[in-house]
């Protein structure tokens, strides 16, 4: 039994997204309707010997014939010389316009094989199938695709649509305990931004999905799929509503930057989790939303075991952060934009952030 959500806007193909359990079984018979060509599975070393045999031969049993291409684990393959060397090796088997390819694995896979599958003779065909709960409630659906620079994160990419989406609940039972974490920070993120109903129940009874519990996993990502294809479909470049997804993105973007993008101090759903109980205080400093709505916020993220202080993960500079945000891809004109919030579900863009106030406040955060 799985769920089939629809992704649907007026500058793209509408296509669907599937959560359920053992979904990937039915993998073959999904890419078997989309193409009659070649397909090839672009996953990392981890996710490849963890569940590259039940892909292959979800494929194989369809009638397809795939091959794998595999690149290094971690957020350093998000770079220059992997897009290269994957796009090579699609040249090497010779795709063409009617082929496909598959993005096993996280988010670091997925926005790699995405922006391989955009820039490919001007863009070929791919499906995600997210093998992270971070991938599985994010970046798998919407069509953001990109690699990072030493500049700073996801600066170079593309907008490219995936023809499907196939999320299967039972992958997240080889998730490390931090790794599931990290994904729930993406999760709470969404009852943040506009369904505070949703996060009540996350930090309630739906808490045990944090620790693997499968049915509570499954509701959650059903949820956040949801909330994420109607902003997306309502705005796929992110020219207006689409920002809010990026509450917490600005402060976590910065953090990962300058702490060099090492996932042993801090993960990306860390650096969200982080960024968002920071965006929640310095709304409250503003007097924007409540100091007791912002403790709620910052105690559900905590609760879940995710960090909320800049003391939890090292020394960082207040004036290096905001030169870090300033140059993140969200800023305008020079003005620097960040997502607020007036209080738990109701984020908005505030587009002329004060730079000597952000400073400030970093440093009452602890920033040096």
């Amino acid at each position: 039994m799985s769920t089939l959500l629809s992704v649907s806007g007026a500058g793209f193909t509408p296509y669907e997204v599937e959560v359920g359990r053992g979904v990937i079984a039915g993998l073959g018979v999904q890419i078997a309707a989309l193409t009659g060509g070649r397909v090839v599975v672009v996953s990392d070393e981890t996710v490849a010997a963890l569940h590259g045999p039940a892909v292959l031969a979800s494929l194989e049993s369809a009638g397809l014939k795939p091959r794998i291409l595999t690149v290094p684990p971690g957020e350093a393959s998000k770079s220059f010389a992997e897009l290269e060397r994957v796009i090579d090796r699609l040249l090497a088997y010779e795709l063409d316009r009617k082929d496909i390819i598959v993005a096993l694995g996280g988010g670091v896979v997925g926005d790699l094989t995405g922006l391989a599958a955009a820039l490919y003779m001007r863009g070929i065909d791919f499906v995600q199938v997210p093998t992270t709960l971070l991938a599985q409630v994010d970046s798998s659906v919407g069509g953001k695709t990109a690699i990072d620079t030493p500049r700073g994160k996801n600066l170079v990419g593309a907008f490219h649509q995936p023809r499907r989406v196939t999320v299967d609940i039972d992958v997240l039972a080889t998730l490390p305990p931090r790794q599931l974490r990290s994904g729930w920070a993406e999760v709470l993120k969404h009852g943040l931004i506009c369904d505070a109903p949703f996060f009540d129940w996350l930090t309630d009874e739906g808490a045990i999905g944090a620790t693997g519990d499968a049915a509570a996993l499954e509701r959650a990502v059903i949820r956040s799929v949801q909330i994420k294809s109607a902003i997306v479909s309502e705005d796929e470049r992110e020219a207006g509503r689409r920002a809010l997804l990026n509450l917490g993105h600005t402060f976590g973007h910065a953090l990962e930057a300058e702490l060099g993008f090492d996932e042993t101090i801090l993960t990306h759903g860390e650096a969200v989790a982080l960024g968002c109980a920071m965006a929640f205080r310095y709304s409250a400093a503003l007097g924007l939303c409540s100091d007791d709505q912002a403790r709620r916020a910052v105690a559900g993220l905590a609760a879940a075991g995710l960090p909320t202080s800049l003391a939890e993960v090292g020394d960082v500079g207040a004036e290096a952060l905001v030169r870090r945000m300033a140059g993140d891809k969200k800023a305008e004109n020079g003005r620097l934009t960040l997502i607020l919030a007036r209080g738990i579900g109701e984020a908005f863009v505030e587009r002329a952030v004060d730079v000597a106030s952000l400073a400030e406040f970093l440093r009452s955060e602890g920033a040096r």
